[in-house]
C-alpha cells in the first residue's frame, strides 16, 4: 500500500511538472501577441493599409492574429457585428489559453490529500506495529514515521508549486486578454473611425 501510495504521488508531481513547463512555453507573450503584428497594428490606419496587416497576420499565426484576420474579413458588416463577433472569437481564444490549467488546479487540490493519506496510512502501520511488538521494535517504529513523513513532503512539494503556477498564468491569461482586447478594439475604432468604440473587455470577464 505504501508504494502505491508514493507512486501514485511521484506521478501526480511529474504531471503537474509537465503541465508547468508545457503552460509556460504556450503563454509566452511573444506567442499570442507577435511583436510584428502589433507593430503592423499600429500602423494600420486606414482600409489601404488592410492588406499589408493580413498578410503579417497570416506569416504569424497567433490568437491575436486570428482575432485581427476574423474582423479584417468582416469589415462590410455592421460595427456592432464585427465587434459581438470578436468577442465570441476572443473568448474560444481565451479558453484555449486556459487550457490544461484546470489539471494544475486539480493537482493543487488533489496532491496534499494524497500526502495526507500517506500520512494516516503510515500512522496506522506505526500504531499496528507498537501493538504487535511494542515499543521494542524500532525497524516498525522507523518505518511508519518515515512513511508519514515522506507522503507528507512530497504530496506538499507536488502542491507548492503547482499552486503557485496555477495562480500565476491565471493572472497572465487576464493581462493577456485585457492587452488583446485593447489591441483588437482601437483596431476597431480606427476601422470605423466614424462610430464610437464598443470595448471588447467582457469577452475577459466571460472567460473566466
Amino acid at each position: 500500500m505504501e508504494d502505491i501510495i508514493i507512486y501514485v504521488l511521484l506521478l501526480t508531481s511529474v504531471i503537474g511538472l509537465t503541465v508547468i513547463i508545457e503552460r509556460g512555453i504556450a503563454l509566452r507573450v511573444k506567442r499570442i501577441i507577435p511583436p510584428e503584428v502589433e507593430s503592423a497594428l499600429e500602423t494600420c490606419r486606414t482600409s489601404g493599409d488592410l492588406p499589408m496587416l493580413q498578410g503579417i497576420c497570416a506569416q504569424h499565426p497567433s490568437p491575436l492574429s486570428r482575432l485581427l484576420l476574423l474582423a479584417a474579413q468582416r469589415l462590410d458588416w455592421p460595427k456592432e457585428e464585427n465587434a459581438g463577433a470578436m468577442e465570441t472569437a476572443a473568448r474560444h481564444e481565451l479558453a484555449k489559453l486556459e487550457r490544461r490549467l484546470v489539471i494544475l488546479e486539480i493537482v493543487v487540490g488533489v496532491a496534499p490529500l494524497l500526502g495526507l493519506v500517506g500520512t494516516i496510512y503510515g500512522l496506522i502501520e506505526l500504531f499496528g506495529g507498537l501493538a504487535q511488538s511494542g515499543l521494542g521494535d524500532n525497524s516498525a517504529l522507523a518505518k511508519g514515521i518515515a512513511l508519514a513523513l515522506n507522503s507528507t513532503l512530497l504530496g506538499l512539494l507536488t502542491a507548492i508549486p503547482s499552486l503557485i503556477a496555477w495562480s500565476y498564468y491565471n493572472k497572465k491569461v487576464e493581462g493577456i486578454a485585457v492587452e488583446m482586447a485593447a489591441l483588437c478594439d482601437g483596431f476597431l475604432i480606427r476601422q470605423y473611425h466614424d462610430e464610437p468604440g464598443t470595448p471588447l473587455e467582457n469577452a475577459t470577464a466571460r472567460g473566466h
